[in-house]
């Protein structure tokens, strides 16, 4: 969340935010409460320090003690009113957004700005097909027995198609531990409403959440929201930064208002396998760590020969916690779409003042605020797709990258079993 001393002396700042994000916040609203939290408060020190002196004048007479009764229950009186504004400034901050960084574009998505592209789209010599298709004809993704279990939304993945899930996923946890530094965690998958909100889900989001109603936990919507709160009311060490982590773990979306072609195969699914990447740095390096972490997720398609572009997020398509986002977009010529497979996301102090995360400067007393980070490293679901459509063969078998043979017992292609 924002800091309600930076709303206050920078009041032009947050509104020109709002403004560009599209959104519609009263601010002044928020600036009212302050002002008469903050009266409220010297009206009760002041009548505190009037007790305090009554208090020293020897032994009080009875309109002495009267009188002290009366400044004791209008200090009351103050103090519940500051508690009850304290809420109310707590649940109006935690709905304004993070301050879009000045490097990226103001307007809505279609002022998205195309960074760099990444490999040349393969040019088919017969009849590409889609992922769906595909999956079906080789008996390795089957959606009509996934709606039977669970609903439309979700997909069940079979033979090669799982042991190409699982390869993909142990793939990409090597490369991220191995190459990159990260220490993989294994996190819960359900996590409780604090969680939730210390990463910006909640209250904004929730509606778009799985919610387990007896219990109050949520399943995770991905890896940021547990691996992010490991350090959840924490003092960290300098010489401890940065921390790196990386993780596997399913993710859970309901996708509330989707629909139509987009939402087919494995295009929006509301359960799927995502890798995440996620960084607790030191403010002042927070902006080339970003960098980093673009580079490391796509490393990934690099490795697994995919053509992709990496677009920056404007003010109106920016995330709601995020202050500066990358997209990584993956081409799947099947169904001649980019599909955004990583968000790499620089929160600065957003997430750590939600989930109250700091570190403890080696020059300095007084502890400061983390930045955060994440990305996906990448998410699974549409990387199958990116795979199966670009690796395709006329014969409708499927070619498999050559960074994932080690992964799949040697083979080198999907066919029909």
């Amino acid at each position: 969340m924002l800091d309600i001393k930076f709303i206050r002396e920078n009041p032009d700042i947050v509104k020109k935010s709002i403004k560009d994000r599209n959104l519609k916040i009263d601010i002044d609203q928020l600036l009212k409460l302050d002002a008469d939290k903050r009266k409220f408060l010297i009206e009760s020190e002041e009548l505190k320090a009037e007790k305090n002196k009554a208090s020293k004048g020897g032994k009080p007479d009875h309109t002495t003690i009267e009188k002290m009764k009366s400044i004791a229950q209008k200090i009351c009186d103050l103090d519940n009113k500051v508690e009850g504004i304290d809420q109310k400034i707590l649940d109006f901050t935690l709905n304004i957004p993070n301050i879009p960084h000045k490097s990226i574009p103001i307007g809505p998505p279609k002022a998205n700005k195309v960074v760099r592209i990444h490999g040349e789209k393969r040019k088919f010599d017969f009849k590409s097909k889609n992922h769906i298709e595909l999956g079906e004809k080789l008996d390795i993704l089957d959606f009509p027995r996934s709606s039977k279990i669970s609903g439309s939304g979700f997909c069940l993945f079979k033979g090669l198609g799982a042991l190409l899930e699982r390869a993909l996923i142990n793939f990409m946890l090597d490369l991220h531990t191995r190459e990159h530094g990260y220490k993989e965690v294994f996190p819960p998958f359900l996590v409780n409403r604090a969680s939730m909100t210390a990463t910006g889900q909640l209250p904004k989001l929730e509606e778009e959440m799985y919610r387990l109603k007896d219990d109050d936990l949520f399943l995770i919507p991905t890896a940021e929201v547990p691996v992010t709160n490991i350090h959840r009311d924490e003092i960290l060490d300098e010489k401890d930064l940065p921390l790196y982590y990386t993780a596997y773990t399913a993710c859970f979306r309901r996708e509330a208002g989707s629909y139509g072609k987009d939402t087919k195969g494995l295009m929006r699914v509301h359960q799927f396998d995502k890798v995440e990447l996620v960084k607790f740095v030191k403010p002042e390096t927070s902006f080339d760590e970003l960098e980093t972490l673009l580079g490391n997720a796509e490393k990934v398609l690099q490795k697994l020969g995919l053509p992709y572009r990496v677009v920056m997020l404007s003010t109106g398509d920016i995330s709601f916690a995020a202050s500066k986002c990358y997209d990584i977009e993956a081409w799947a010529p099947g169904i001649e779409k980019d599909l955004e497979v990583s968000s790499c996301s620089n929160f600065t102090d957003f997430q750590a003042r939600r989930a109250n995360i700091k570190y403890r400067p080696e020059d300095r007393k007084k502890p400061e605020y983390v930045h955060t980070l994440n990305g996906s490293g990448v998410a699974m679901a549409r990387t199958v797709v990116a795979i199966i459509e670009n690796y395709q063969e006329e014969d409708g078998s499927i070619l498999i990258p050559e960074v994932l043979r080690p992964y799949m017992g040697g083979r080198d292609r999907i066919a029909r079993e």
